[in-house]
């Protein structure tokens, strides 16, 4: 029988969000927009429902009464009580001032004004992103490099004031709420304690560290023989990805050509449908294709958790973009999966890590021999499967490196945002975890500042490595589970779709992510699935 409480406690569930709703849907439309060209206005319309949705959140009264429903035993009802505490999560970094909120998310949308307009110069020529890759991929001319390298920077000197000034606000923010800084208290409404997330990443940093040191010394010998200079002359300009977030390709094995003239949206909807979950609508919504004053990036956004799902993409014919349509559509299909039948709060993926797990999963299959051959026709040897293998390895293996780099060193940009030496931090963490030797860094320079997340998704970056955990241990347990051998793809198999709709989207966010990852896998969260599959 429901108590007096309970019935309460449902009644101010249901009215909050009724109000939050709305406002998140309106914010999530104005952000959709100011990231695909729609300019200012687009951006003044995110940045006002950002803080109206945030202001609902500020109500000291409101948050006082969750957390005593939580501290009762009075409320009982499991998904009631789940949604008291995403909730809590909601009220407890927004206890602040109007004030504060509402510069808080203005200084956020000047950054992503900045961001979403800025173009790199190369001789006085504005560039795309996709344009300075190019570069990197095909050209061998080390001057040449360093220009395009240097031009991908850019942004940086533009941003990196700004960055700092938004960190020191968001500290302060949390210094009031009684946190140490806000890097701990994101962590915190994220469920993810500090000293098991380090734990987590040290633990997997060990494990990694001597192959991944034995990849690099092999890939060093690779591209000094490329550039026509010494493995101690290498800096970051000759990386085909400006961050060395990606392991240079294979000479003689051109991956793109399986890619070139064929069309991704087309292949992707194919695949999807095929293992029973279609994303035909997503795709109809969605912007795929690159233009002028529109976001470089990629990304998923679900609208209103009804059904409203769609994907920013900037699509080239090329086996890079076509991983980044698969990641992004892994995001899309979480989405569209999860029960509509879930009350609003819960009616998400249970976290980040989640779903950038399932996209990171799907994200992977452009480098799988079978996949190749099944879904994009290609004529695969086994030399070039047992390379493509190396690829994904090395890839893999690169890409983690990366993800630690980024997350140690925001933990010391919200430590001390106003270090002096915060460029000579970023690039002792490169060398140091990537291998990647610096530039003759400038303690004053601002090259840390131009990754995008630091800006606009802060506190973000680990759920890229844990997903990266529970991707791999989300594949062990498929191929266990439906006995699918290892030279078969996943391709035309509806078992899998059936896996994830089941196992991993229909719970939703009732329950946390170490429990979802339990039900879907048997196993609480360990780097040792990915150390076993690309170790």
């Amino acid at each position: 029988m429901t108590s007096a409480g309970e019935a309460e406690a449902r009644a101010f569930v249901e009215q909050l969000q009724a109000r939050a709703a709305p406002l998140q849907t309106e914010a999530n439309l104005a952000w959709w927009e100011a990231a695909t060209g729609g300019g200012d206005a687009a951006l003044e319309r995110s940045a006002r429902a950002r803080s109206e949705y945030r202001a609902l959140f500020s109500d000291a009264a409101g948050a006082a009464r969750v957390r005593a429903w939580l501290a009762s035993a009075e409320v009982r009802e499991p998904l009631l009580r789940r949604q008291l505490q995403l909730l809590d999560y909601e009220f407890t970094p927004n206890q602040l001032p109007r004030d504060t909120i509402d510069d808080l998310v203005a200084r956020t949308a000047e950054l992503e004004r900045t961001f979403y307009g800025f173009r790199a110069e190369i001789g006085g020529e504005r560039v795309t992103n996709n344009r300075i890759v190019d570069i990197l991929e095909k050209e061998n001319d080390s001057a040449v490099r360093r220009e395009a390298w240097s031009a991908s920077k850019q942004v940086g000197a533009r941003v990196a004031d700004p960055l700092r000034e938004l960190v020191r606000r968001r500290n302060a923010a949390a210094h009031s709420l009684g946190f140490a800084d806000a890097y701990v208290m994101d962590l915190e409404v994220q469920e993810i304690s500090p000293a098991r997330l380090f734990a987590l990443l040290n633990e997997f940093r060990d494990l990694t560290d001597e192959p991944f040191q034995a990849l690099r010394a092999e890939q060093d010998r690779a591209m000094a023989d490329r550039f026509g200079v010494s493995a101690d002359e290498l800096r970051p300009w000759h990386w085909e990805d400006p961050f060395g977030q990606e392991a240079p390709a294979a000479r003689g094995l051109d991956l793109d050509a399986w890619f070139a003239g064929r069309d991704a949206v087309q292949v992707a909807a194919g695949f999807f449908s095929g293992i029973g979950l279609p994303v035909d609508g997503v795709l109809a919504r969605s912007d795929l294709y690159e233009r002028e004053g529109k976001d470089q990036h990629a990304f998923c956004q679900d609208i209103d958790r009804r059904g409203d799902v769609r994907i920013l993409c900037n699509l080239r014919p090329n086996e890079k973009w076509m991983g980044t349509l698969l990641h992004e559509l892994g995001h899309a299909v979480y989405d569209c999966e999860v029960p509509r039948s879930l009350p609003y709060v819960l009616r998400q993926p249970a976290h980040i890590l989640s779903t950038e797990s399932v996209a990171m999963y799907f994200g992977r299959l452009t480098r799988e021999p079978a996949w190749l051959r099944e879904v994009m026709g290609a004529e695969v040897s086994a030399a070039e499967a047992a390379e493509i293998r190396r690829q994904l390895r090395a890839g893999m293996l690169v890409a983690a490196r990366w993800m630690l780099v980024m997350v140690y060193f925001e933990r010391e940009l919200y430590r001390d945002p106003d270090r002096a030496d915060l460029n000579a931090v970023w690039w002792n963490l490169v060398e140091r975890i990537q291998g990647v030797r610096h530039p003759e860094a400038r303690a004053d320079g601002t090259e840390w500042a131009s990754k995008i997340h630091l800006s606009l998704s802060p506190v973000y970056y680990h759920n890229y490595l844990l997903g990266e955990m529970m991707a791999s241990q989300v594949s062990a347990a498929i191929r266990r589970e439906t006995g699918l051998p290892p030279d078969r793809s996943i391709a035309g198999e509806p078992r899998v779709g059936a896996f994830f709709r089941d196992r991993i989207f229909a719970p939703g966010a009732t329950v946390d992510w170490n429990g979802l990852l339990v039900h879907a896998t048997g196993e609480e969260l360990s780097p040792r699935h990915f150390v076993h599959q690309f170790v």
